[in-house]
């Protein structure tokens, strides 16, 4: 079982930066690819940014592209999140997930990600 714990959320102005962290239980963190999604009141979960196993690939939805920087540490056990150019839109519920199987599923697809962290919540004041 791994648990995951997102940490760095909080409330910013328009153009800030925040840099979310996400904290991993379990000594096979480094063969996980590791995302991170957001959900803003009253829309569906949507994918933010992935990141590969050994960080050869990463990935980003267009909304965020060029803004925000996904990275990780796998001697901590750590994902990050660098969010700079913060926009009121990306107001939202960040979660950090885990992906298990390492060359099959999408990393743009929830359902294929086997472990969620509880979120922290992320709010952009315009």
């Amino acid at each position: 079982q791994v648990q995951l714990v997102e940490s760095g959320g909080g409330l910013v102005q328009a153009g800030g930066s925040l840099r979310l962290s996400c904290a991993a239980s379990g000594r096979t963190f480094s063969t996980y690819t590791m995302g991170w999604f957001r959900q803003a009141p009253g829309k569906e979960r949507e994918f933010v940014t992935a990141i590969t196993w050994n960080s050869g690939s990463t990935y980003y939805a267009d909304s965020v592209k060029g803004r925000f920087t996904i990275s990780r540490d796998n001697a901590k056990n750590t994902v990050y999140l660098q969010m700079n150019s913060l926009k009121p839109e990306d107001t939202a519920v960040y979660y950090c997930a885990a992906k298990v199987a390492k060359y099959s599923g999408s990393q743009y697809i929830e359902g294929e990600y086997d472990y969620w962290g509880q979120g922290t919540q992320v709010t952009v004041s315009s």
